[in-house]
């Protein structure tokens, strides 16, 4: 199963045998609205705190995903899940709510890979025959604890990006229609030495690198196998660093099969997005929904998702401490 240093090759190649995601206000006005199962009007969404919307959207995503795939509840084995908010708050009392045997993991923003990785190690391995993988972010309550709270309306500089408020899970099954699992890189922490957390795609964006290149090392491939290839939310400037990093690699792969989620989610004239879309939510929503509808229809056949994470902390920020990063990548492949 190990393949090289850090990769999973999925002999059994678990199915995603159903998806959904779950959106706010602002995810609505964008160019992939058609492609969530629920968007939510406000960032309330008829809760007394963001951090219970953020709760809710979760547990929304998992009965939408559970719902399309004809299960019940009692039919999941495992829950894997982690989010930005102190303590993975979000996914523990989802977790609670759903009843079902629940792993928290925290990968900041590559919690969404990381999830589905673990996920299909789980189900490849027989170690479960269901298993949901998935995160949330909200961006206000994300603000609210590693910058500044909405209220205080802090200028940001161009390189900042836009937490995305959404969910985005996968259920994953040891047999069924869908498209599958066939391989995950994991990556490596990767520190450059950056401070600015309004900067984090630069931060990421070696990360992403790093687990790009381990991934064809490892499985002796080139990255033409792939129809598309998204990083998680290295937004417009991390996306750029990433393409010139990997052509001083000696990988050169065409720009227009080269996107992220951050990029996409959002439309450049949307105001305050700045640099693009980042959060959980971010590289979990464009997944699960508009590249797995994508694969649906037949667009994509093979796809490979490396989603980022900055692994700062408010307290390691306070402190002075540079951000060290990491990136995960799962390929996804479409069997017709």
């Amino acid at each position: 199963m190990l393949h090289g240093h850090q990769t999973w090759l999925f002999k059994n190649k678990p199915v995603i045998i159903s998806t959904a995601t779950v959106g706010g206000p602002f995810e609505a006005e964008g160019p992939l609205a058609n492609d969530f199962d629920i968007l939510h009007g406000d960032l309330w969404l008829g809760q007394d705190s963001y951090e219970k919307a953020e709760e809710k959207m979760l547990e929304e995503a998992c009965e939408i995903a559970i719902r399309k795939a004809g299960l019940q509840k009692q039919d999941i084995q495992f829950f894997l899940s982690g989010d930005l908010l102190n303590q993975i708050i979000s996914s523990s009392f989802a977790a609670r709510t759903l009843a079902v045997p629940f792993l928290g993991l925290y990968g900041a923003c590559s919690s969404s890979m990381e999830s589905l990785a673990l996920g299909s190690l789980i189900v490849d391995s027989r170690g479960g025959n269901n298993v949901i993988c998935g995160t949330a972010s909200h961006n206000a309550a994300v603000e609210k604890q590693y910058r500044y709270p909405t209220e205080y309306g802090a200028q940001k500089p161009p390189t900042a990006q836009w937490t995305v408020t959404g969910a985005g899970v996968a259920l994953l099954s040891t047999e069924g229609e869908g498209p599958r699992v066939t391989s995950a890189t994991i990556g490596k922490i990767l520190d450059m030495g950056i401070t600015d957390p309004y900067n984090m795609g630069s931060a990421m964006a070696p990360a992403a690198v790093d687990t790009i290149t381990a991934h064809i090392r490892d499985l002796q491939i080139s990255l033409d196998e792939y129809d598309l290839i998204a990083t998680g939310d290295l937004g417009r400037v991390g996306h750029k660093i990433a393409y010139d990093l990997l052509k001083k690699h000696g990988i050169d792969f065409p720009e227009d099969r080269f996107t992220d989620c951050g990029i996409l989610i959002y439309s450049a004239d949307q105001p305050i997005v700045l640099a693009g879309g980042s959060g959980c939510g971010c590289s979990a929503t464009v997944t699960f929904g508009h590249i797995m509808n994508r694969m649906k229809q037949g667009e994509l056949g093979k796809v490979l998702i490396i989603a980022t994470g900055a692994l700062l902390s408010p307290l390691s920020y306070q402190q002075n401490e540079s951000i060290p990063c990491i990136a995960h990548a799962v390929s996804i492949e479409s069997v017709h």
